[in-house]
Protein backbone atom coordinates (compact mmCIF):
# COMPACT_ATOMS: atom_id res chain seq x y z
CA UNK A 1 0.00 0.00 0.00
CA UNK A 2 1.38 3.30 -0.73
CA UNK A 3 0.64 5.86 2.38
CA UNK A 4 0.37 9.89 1.05
CA UNK A 5 3.29 11.90 2.57
CA UNK A 6 3.59 13.31 5.94
CA UNK A 7 5.74 15.78 7.39
CA UNK A 8 6.34 15.78 11.33
CA UNK A 9 8.19 18.35 13.04
CA UNK A 10 10.58 17.68 15.62
CA UNK A 11 10.61 20.94 18.20
CA UNK A 12 13.76 21.41 20.28
CA UNK A 13 13.94 24.07 23.52
CA UNK A 14 11.57 26.74 22.59
CA UNK A 15 12.33 29.88 24.67
CA UNK A 16 8.95 30.01 26.40
CA UNK A 17 5.49 29.51 26.30
CA UNK A 18 4.68 32.19 23.76
CA UNK A 19 7.68 30.80 21.65
CA UNK A 20 6.05 27.23 21.49
CA UNK A 21 2.28 28.38 20.19
CA UNK A 22 4.17 30.37 17.45
CA UNK A 23 6.27 27.63 16.22
CA UNK A 24 3.11 24.62 16.50
CA UNK A 25 0.86 27.26 15.01
CA UNK A 26 3.58 27.97 12.16
CA UNK A 27 3.82 24.38 11.43
CA UNK A 28 -0.27 23.81 11.19
CA UNK A 29 -0.39 26.06 8.63
CA UNK A 30 2.65 24.89 6.99
CA UNK A 31 0.78 21.94 6.48
CA UNK A 32 3.15 19.36 8.43
CA UNK A 33 1.17 17.00 9.77
CA UNK A 34 1.99 16.32 13.61
CA UNK A 35 4.26 18.07 15.85
CA UNK A 36 6.48 15.91 17.71
CA UNK A 37 8.94 16.15 20.91
CA UNK A 38 12.02 14.77 22.35
CA UNK A 39 12.32 12.91 25.67
CA UNK A 40 15.39 13.36 27.16
CA UNK A 41 17.21 14.67 30.49
CA UNK A 42 18.11 17.98 29.20
CA UNK A 43 17.00 21.33 28.12
CA UNK A 44 13.91 20.35 26.12
CA UNK A 45 10.15 20.91 27.42
CA UNK A 46 8.81 17.84 29.04
CA UNK A 47 6.99 15.79 26.26
CA UNK A 48 3.54 15.69 28.11
CA UNK A 49 2.89 19.38 28.99
CA UNK A 50 4.17 20.65 26.03
CA UNK A 51 2.33 18.60 23.74
CA UNK A 52 -0.54 20.06 26.28
CA UNK A 53 -0.05 23.16 25.36
CA UNK A 54 0.43 22.67 21.39
CA UNK A 55 -2.88 21.32 21.80
CA UNK A 56 -4.60 24.01 23.57
CA UNK A 57 -3.05 26.42 21.10
CA UNK A 58 -3.95 24.62 17.47
CA UNK A 59 -6.64 22.97 15.74
CA UNK A 60 -5.73 20.29 13.75
CA UNK A 61 -2.02 19.50 13.97
CA UNK A 62 -1.11 15.63 15.57
CA UNK A 63 0.85 15.66 18.49
CA UNK A 64 3.16 13.03 19.40
CA UNK A 65 6.86 12.01 20.87
CA UNK A 66 9.70 11.34 19.22
CA UNK A 67 9.98 8.99 21.26
CA UNK A 68 8.86 8.51 24.82
CA UNK A 69 11.40 6.51 26.60
CA UNK A 70 9.43 3.15 28.56
CA UNK A 71 12.16 3.38 31.18
CA UNK A 72 10.82 6.53 32.59
CA UNK A 73 7.54 5.98 33.09
CA UNK A 74 5.26 3.06 34.37
CA UNK A 75 2.79 2.30 32.09
CA UNK A 76 -0.19 2.75 34.54
CA UNK A 77 1.14 5.93 34.94
CA UNK A 78 1.49 6.82 31.30
CA UNK A 79 -1.61 5.39 30.25
CA UNK A 80 -3.61 7.84 32.05
CA UNK A 81 -1.19 10.99 30.92
CA UNK A 82 -1.81 9.56 27.47
CA UNK A 83 -5.64 8.85 27.19
CA UNK A 84 -6.05 12.08 28.91
CA UNK A 85 -3.54 14.19 26.68
CA UNK A 86 -5.94 12.02 23.56
CA UNK A 87 -9.13 12.87 25.00
CA UNK A 88 -8.47 16.83 25.30
CA UNK A 89 -7.41 17.03 21.94
CA UNK A 90 -9.71 15.57 20.03
CA UNK A 91 -7.76 12.52 19.16
CA UNK A 92 -4.86 13.95 17.96
CA UNK A 93 -1.89 11.94 19.69
CA UNK A 94 0.09 9.69 18.21
CA UNK A 95 1.84 7.59 21.01
CA UNK A 96 5.83 7.38 20.33
CA UNK A 97 7.74 4.66 22.46
CA UNK A 98 11.07 3.88 22.68
CA UNK A 99 13.09 1.55 24.97
CA UNK A 100 15.80 3.99 25.62
CA UNK A 101 19.08 4.28 24.05
CA UNK A 102 20.87 7.63 25.54
CA UNK A 103 23.50 7.17 28.25
CA UNK A 104 23.13 10.14 29.51
CA UNK A 105 19.61 10.30 30.04
CA UNK A 106 20.05 7.16 32.45
CA UNK A 107 23.46 8.57 34.52
CA UNK A 108 21.32 12.06 34.82
CA UNK A 109 18.32 9.69 36.05
CA UNK A 110 20.69 7.44 38.52
CA UNK A 111 19.20 4.15 36.86
CA UNK A 112 20.96 1.31 35.06
CA UNK A 113 21.17 1.00 31.32
CA UNK A 114 20.09 -2.86 31.09
CA UNK A 115 21.32 -4.63 28.17
CA UNK A 116 19.54 -3.71 25.01
CA UNK A 117 17.17 -7.21 25.23
CA UNK A 118 15.80 -6.18 28.79
CA UNK A 119 14.91 -3.15 27.82
CA UNK A 120 13.26 -4.27 24.50
CA UNK A 121 11.67 -6.78 26.75
CA UNK A 122 10.30 -4.38 29.04
CA UNK A 123 9.03 -2.01 26.26
CA UNK A 124 7.34 -4.90 24.60
CA UNK A 125 4.83 -5.48 28.37
CA UNK A 126 4.30 -2.14 28.56
CA UNK A 127 2.68 -2.13 24.81
CA UNK A 128 0.54 -4.92 26.24
CA UNK A 129 -0.31 -2.98 29.37
CA UNK A 130 -1.26 0.31 27.50
CA UNK A 131 -3.38 -1.96 25.30
CA UNK A 132 -4.58 -3.76 27.50
CA UNK A 133 -5.54 -0.26 30.03
CA UNK A 134 -6.76 1.35 27.14
CA UNK A 135 -9.51 -1.54 26.01
CA UNK A 136 -12.81 -1.53 27.47
CA UNK A 137 -12.40 -3.97 29.84
CA UNK A 138 -10.20 -4.35 33.07
CA UNK A 139 -6.69 -5.15 32.60
CA UNK A 140 -4.61 -8.53 34.11
CA UNK A 141 -1.33 -8.84 33.23
CA UNK A 142 1.43 -10.68 34.71
CA UNK A 143 4.88 -10.43 33.65
CA UNK A 144 8.60 -10.23 34.54
CA UNK A 145 8.49 -6.57 34.80
CA UNK A 146 5.41 -5.41 35.01
CA UNK A 147 2.09 -6.52 37.04
CA UNK A 148 -1.26 -5.27 36.64
CA UNK A 149 -4.40 -6.56 38.57
CA UNK A 150 -8.19 -6.24 37.01
CA UNK A 151 -7.51 -2.15 36.24
CA UNK A 152 -9.87 -0.22 34.44
CA UNK A 153 -7.73 2.71 32.90
CA UNK A 154 -9.58 5.36 33.01
CA UNK A 155 -10.10 7.58 30.99
CA UNK A 156 -9.85 6.13 27.65
CA UNK A 157 -8.74 7.85 25.04
CA UNK A 158 -10.51 9.51 22.37
CA UNK A 159 -9.16 6.98 19.28
CA UNK A 160 -10.71 3.81 19.89
CA UNK A 161 -9.60 1.29 20.16
CA UNK A 162 -6.27 3.33 21.57
CA UNK A 163 -4.42 6.36 19.57
CA UNK A 164 -1.33 4.91 16.82
CA UNK A 165 1.47 3.45 18.11
CA UNK A 166 4.50 4.64 16.69
CA UNK A 167 7.82 2.31 17.63
CA UNK A 168 11.41 3.36 16.99
CA UNK A 169 14.50 2.00 17.00
CA UNK A 170 17.49 0.71 14.85
CA UNK A 171 18.00 -2.92 15.91
CA UNK A 172 16.45 -6.46 15.27
CA UNK A 173 14.50 -6.90 18.02
CA UNK A 174 13.06 -3.32 18.32
CA UNK A 175 12.15 -3.14 15.05
CA UNK A 176 10.10 -6.97 14.86
CA UNK A 177 8.41 -5.71 18.19
CA UNK A 178 7.70 -2.56 15.76
CA UNK A 179 6.58 -4.69 13.20
CA UNK A 180 4.07 -6.35 15.53
CA UNK A 181 2.52 -4.24 17.81
CA UNK A 182 2.62 -0.67 16.09
CA UNK A 183 0.49 0.82 13.85
CA UNK A 184 4.17 3.15 12.51
CA UNK A 185 7.49 1.89 12.23
CA UNK A 186 10.34 4.52 12.74
CA UNK A 187 13.15 3.17 11.29
CA UNK A 188 16.08 5.09 13.13
CA UNK A 189 19.49 4.81 13.32
CA UNK A 190 21.09 1.84 15.60
CA UNK A 191 23.19 3.98 18.35
CA UNK A 192 24.09 0.63 20.67
CA UNK A 193 27.00 2.82 22.12
CA UNK A 194 24.48 5.46 23.74
CA UNK A 195 25.96 8.53 21.58
CA UNK A 196 25.27 10.37 18.28
CA UNK A 197 28.70 9.86 16.17
CA UNK A 198 30.12 8.79 12.97
CA UNK A 199 30.22 5.12 14.18
CA UNK A 200 26.40 5.19 13.50
CA UNK A 201 26.83 5.44 9.79
CA UNK A 202 26.60 2.39 8.98
CA UNK A 203 22.83 1.76 10.29
CA UNK A 204 21.88 4.73 7.78
CA UNK A 205 22.42 3.54 4.89
CA UNK A 206 20.57 2.39 2.00
CA UNK A 207 21.92 -1.05 2.46
CA UNK A 208 20.99 -1.06 6.45
CA UNK A 209 17.33 0.34 5.70
CA UNK A 210 17.30 -2.83 3.20
CA UNK A 211 18.04 -5.41 5.85
CA UNK A 212 15.60 -3.11 8.32
CA UNK A 213 12.57 -3.47 5.91
CA UNK A 214 13.41 -7.45 5.76
CA UNK A 215 13.39 -7.73 9.08
CA UNK A 216 10.14 -6.22 9.29
CA UNK A 217 8.60 -7.59 6.80
CA UNK A 218 9.70 -11.47 8.12
CA UNK A 219 7.88 -10.26 11.77
CA UNK A 220 4.92 -8.68 10.25
CA UNK A 221 3.46 -11.06 8.13
CA UNK A 222 -0.10 -10.27 7.00
CA UNK A 223 -0.03 -6.76 8.45
CA UNK A 224 3.15 -5.63 6.73
CA UNK A 225 1.14 -3.67 4.28
CA UNK A 226 -1.16 -1.80 6.52
CA UNK A 227 2.32 -0.23 8.39
CA UNK A 228 3.39 3.16 7.81
CA UNK A 229 7.36 4.07 7.94
CA UNK A 230 8.38 6.82 9.52
CA UNK A 231 12.41 8.38 8.99
CA UNK A 232 13.93 10.98 10.92
CA UNK A 233 15.86 13.08 8.72
CA UNK A 234 18.18 14.52 10.70
CA UNK A 235 20.21 16.60 7.93
CA UNK A 236 17.90 18.64 5.80
CA UNK A 237 19.43 21.84 3.21
CA UNK A 238 18.07 23.27 0.48
CA UNK A 239 21.09 23.79 -2.33
CA UNK A 240 21.86 23.95 -5.63
CA UNK A 241 25.27 21.60 -5.04
CA UNK A 242 24.19 18.21 -3.66
CA UNK A 243 27.45 16.39 -4.79
CA UNK A 244 29.28 19.25 -2.84
CA UNK A 245 27.27 18.83 0.58
CA UNK A 246 27.83 15.17 0.41
CA UNK A 247 31.34 15.08 -0.28
CA UNK A 248 31.38 17.85 2.76
CA UNK A 249 29.58 15.96 5.34
CA UNK A 250 29.70 12.45 4.48
CA UNK A 251 33.02 11.65 6.57
CA UNK A 252 31.95 13.04 10.03
CA UNK A 253 29.09 11.55 9.02
CA UNK A 254 30.93 8.03 8.62
CA UNK A 255 29.27 7.35 5.13
CA UNK A 256 30.94 7.89 1.17
CA UNK A 257 29.44 10.75 -0.55
CA UNK A 258 27.33 8.40 -2.40
CA UNK A 259 26.01 6.48 0.86
CA UNK A 260 25.61 9.87 2.57
CA UNK A 261 23.29 10.86 -1.01
CA UNK A 262 21.19 7.42 -0.60
CA UNK A 263 20.51 7.17 3.27
CA UNK A 264 17.14 7.61 4.10
CA UNK A 265 18.44 10.03 7.10
CA UNK A 266 19.54 13.08 4.57
CA UNK A 267 18.10 14.75 2.41
CA UNK A 268 19.78 17.53 -0.12
CA UNK A 269 18.98 19.30 -3.17
CA UNK A 270 16.71 21.10 -4.42
CA UNK A 271 13.07 21.32 -3.73
CA UNK A 272 12.50 19.05 -7.12
CA UNK A 273 15.82 16.57 -6.25
CA UNK A 274 14.46 16.54 -2.52
CA UNK A 275 10.83 15.68 -3.96
CA UNK A 276 12.43 12.83 -6.25
CA UNK A 277 14.72 11.50 -3.66
CA UNK A 278 11.89 11.11 -1.16
CA UNK A 279 9.54 9.21 -3.84
CA UNK A 280 11.96 7.14 -4.34
CA UNK A 281 12.44 6.43 -0.76
CA UNK A 282 8.69 5.22 -0.75
CA UNK A 283 9.07 3.67 -3.46
CA UNK A 284 12.14 1.56 -2.28
CA UNK A 285 11.29 1.60 1.54
CA UNK A 286 7.45 2.49 1.83
CA UNK A 287 8.76 5.67 3.80
CA UNK A 288 6.32 8.22 3.54
CA UNK A 289 6.50 10.08 6.98
CA UNK A 290 9.37 12.40 7.16
CA UNK A 291 10.17 13.74 10.14
CA UNK A 292 12.33 17.48 10.11
CA UNK A 293 13.72 19.53 13.18
CA UNK A 294 11.90 22.84 13.92
CA UNK A 295 14.74 24.62 12.86
CA UNK A 296 14.25 24.00 8.80
CA UNK A 297 10.61 24.34 9.18
CA UNK A 298 10.15 26.98 6.72
CA UNK A 299 12.88 26.33 4.30
CA UNK A 300 11.19 22.81 3.63
CA UNK A 301 7.90 24.38 3.46
CA UNK A 302 7.89 24.38 -0.51
CA UNK A 303 8.47 20.66 -0.36
CA UNK A 304 5.63 19.96 2.07
CA UNK A 305 3.27 22.04 -0.12
CA UNK A 306 4.51 20.01 -2.67
CA UNK A 307 4.39 16.42 -1.63
CA UNK A 308 2.35 16.80 1.49
CA UNK A 309 -0.92 18.95 -0.56
CA UNK A 310 -4.40 17.47 0.21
Amino acid sequence: MTHPFEFTLQCHVPADRQALVVLARRAEDLGYSMLTVPDHVDDDLGPIAALTAAADATETIGLGALVLCNDFRHPVVLAKEVATLDLLSSGRLTLGLGAGWKTTDYEGLGLPLDPPRVRIDRLAESVAVLKGLFADEPCTFVGEHYEVTALDGRPKPHQRPHPPFLIGGGGRRILELAAREADIVGLNIALPTGVIDASAGPSASARATDEKLAWIRAAAGDRFDELRFHARVHLAVVTDDRDGLAEAVAPGLGLTSDEAKESPHALAGTVDEMADQLESRRERWGISMIGVGSEVMDDLAPLVALLAAP
